[in-house]
C-alpha cells in the first residue's frame, strides 16, 4: 500500500486512508498527512522582501539597528553569514563580525 503512512502517535504501520485523512487500526488515531508534514517542516520564515529563509543562508541588514549595550548601531548593508532559524519573536540566531552572537528579526534582513 503505497498511500499509507505510519501512525504519528504509535508509529504502527497498520494504517488506512479514510478520504482525506489516515486512520490507525491499532490505536484509533486519525490525522491529516498534509498537516503532519507541515508541522514536521517547521516554521516558515520570510525576509523583508518575502523570500523564504532557511538555515545556513546569508542575509544583509536592510535597516540600521541600535544594539543595546553597544557603542554603535548595526548599519544597513551589514552582511550576516550562516544564519540559524529559531522559534520566537527574534527568529534568526547569527554571529556578526565585530558584534558577536545576535538574535535578529527576519523583517529587518533580506536574503543575500
Amino acid at each position: 500500500m503505497p498511500d499509507t503512512q505510519p501512525c504519528p502517535e504509535c508509529r504502527s504501520t497498520i494504517t488506512y486512508p479514510t478520504g482525506t485523512s489516515q486512520m490507525c487500526a491499532e490505536c484509533g488515531h486519525e490525522w491529516n498527512p498534509a498537516e503532519v508534514a507541515a508541522e514536521a517542516a517547521g516554521p516558515v520564515v520570510k525576509d523583508a522582501n518575502g523570500n523564504i529563509l532557511k538555515d545556513g543562508d546569508d542575509v544583509v541588514m536592510v535597516k540600521d539597528l541600535a544594539v543595546k549595550g553597544a557603542p554603535k548601531a548595526l548599519k544597513a548593508g551589514t552582511k550576516v553569514r550562516g544564519i540559524k532559524l529559531v522559534e520566537g519573536d527574534h527568529n534568526i540566531d547569527c554571529r556578526i563580525d565585530g558584534f558577536g552572537a545576535m538574535a535578529l528579526k527576519s523583517e529587518f534582513v533580506k536574503k543575500a
